[in-house]
């Protein structure tokens, strides 16, 4: 039994759909589980509609129009015009109808997550009908009533008990008759909400049903050859990795590598189960493959950029040292904040730290502090890690650049600049 995960990239267009039966021919002997993320920037459109609906900007609807017109496009390419998959999309676009015809709701993460899951919603019932049609028997399966989670709004936290039960009861049967697609990203609540595990969370998704069912294998069918030592976009002298393990896998996501999504690995680790990163418009290409005994083999430095940073510099008001006790309060309300830290340093009257930037937790972070702290903040930078680095890897990358923080371990450097 095989999971594949196929993200946006790989299904923005009619061609890509058509390029993602082609891959699953191939494997149409074998029991398949198929995650789906939402088509292309889907994703990045409905944030901007959530963000327009909760203040009520008049772009709010054209923005809804837009992203509506991209898929009836998509499907345009692929059915005849009577085909019953236009009425499905359709249907699953009114949960957005509801949502936006009454007035926003508090809770913007909660919002949030109502919205931004359809797109994986009517991605996965369009490829589910092309599969149909094109002979691959396949059957759509909504997620959220396999992968359970709490009421943690754009981060749900998975309930693994209730989530393996759900997923070992039928699932097993489904695949012994048809292909399986279901969604990446997404999670139900115990009220029957929709909560998401996070930005490029399809990746876990997959990672979630492989270790539940015992998968030989998952696959994650990327626009790139397989993981790289940095991004492709920003270097252009990169190398491929044919293998790695599953601690070096997870020291590169940590530190925001892009390719995989953080939380993916562990689950697979636990099973043994290994993970390909193959590219989708060469399915032939060995990739690489994530695995307990890999051979790591490090010829050049791995680079991760991190754009859209802050550093936030924390003191007490009666200049007193920064001790235990204040670290403990100060990343308690980082937690109650929701903000995850990328780096942290403190020295004796300041404790310095580098986080994404995230307007709507960065303000909350902020009041929160400056009730008992003094803290300033410089936005806009980036951060560089370097694993496995050199002298001169470190300094071509910071050279005429201004350093706000620098601080290396035994394998890892990372800067903070402008």
């Amino acid at each position: 039994m095989l999971v594949f995960k196929f993200g946006g990239a790989s299904v923005k267009d009619a061609e890509g759909i058509i390029n993602l039966i082609k891959v699953v021919e191939k494997y149409k002997s074998e029991q398949l589980l198929i995650v789906v993320s939402a088509m292309g920037k889907t994703t990045n459109a409905l944030e901007k509609l959530t963000k327009a609906y909760v203040d009520q900007t008049d772009d709010m609807q054209d923005i809804y129009e837009g992203i509506k017109q991209y898929h009836y496009d998509i499907l345009a390419g692929l059915f005849d015009s009577n085909d019953a998959v236009f009425d499905e999309v359709a249907n699953t676009f009114v949960e957005i109808d509801w949502m936006i015809e009454d007035e926003p709701h508090d809770d913007f993460d909660f919002i949030y997550d109502q919205i931004v899951s359809v797109g994986e919603l009517v991605s996965t019932r369009i490829i589910a009908a092309y599969l149909n049609k094109a002979g691959l028997k396949s059957q759509w399966l909504d997620v959220r009533g396999y992968i359970h989670t709490d009421n943690t709004y754009r981060e749900g936290v998975v309930q693994w008990d209730k989530t393996r039960g759900s997923i070992t009861l039928s699932l097993p049967s489904q695949l012994a008759r048809s292909i399986v697609v279901t969604q990446g990203f997404l999670g139900g609540t115990s009220e029957n909400f929709t909560t998401t595990l996070g930005r490029e969370g399809s990746d876990y998704t997959a990672s979630i049903f492989a270790a539940c069912l015992g998968a030989e294998s998952v696959t994650t069918w990327k626009d790139v050859p397989g993981i790289l030592n940095a991004d492709p976009k920003l270097f252009a002298d990169t190398v491929k990795f044919d293998e790695l393990n599953y601690t070096e896998a997870i020291e590169m996501t940590y530190y925001g590598a892009t390719v995989i999504h953080p939380k993916t690995i562990k689950p697979l680790q636990n099973a043994k189960i290994p993970l390909l990163v193959k590219p989708f418009n060469d399915p032939a290409a060995s990739g690489t493959v994530i695995k307990e005994n890999a051979a790591n083999v490090f010829s050049k430095p791995v680079i991760i950029i991190k754009q859209n940073q802050v550093l936030l510099s924390i003191s007490t008001k009666d200049y007193s040292f920064i001790s235990e006790d204040h670290l403990s309060d100060i990343l308690g309300r980082f937690a109650k904040s929701r903000v995850k830290v990328n780096v942290m340093q403190t020295s004796a009257l300041s404790f310095s730290v580098c986080f994404d930037y995230k307007e709507e937790y960065f303000n909350g972070l902020l009041e929160n502090l400056n009730s008992v702290y003094k803290a300033r903040y410089n936005s806009g930078l980036t951060l560089i890690t370097v694993r496995h680095y050199t002298g001169n890897a470190v300094r071509d990358l910071t050279e005429g650049k201004t350093i706000f923080l620098e601080q290396s371990s035994r394998n890892t450097a990372q800067v903070v600049l402008k």
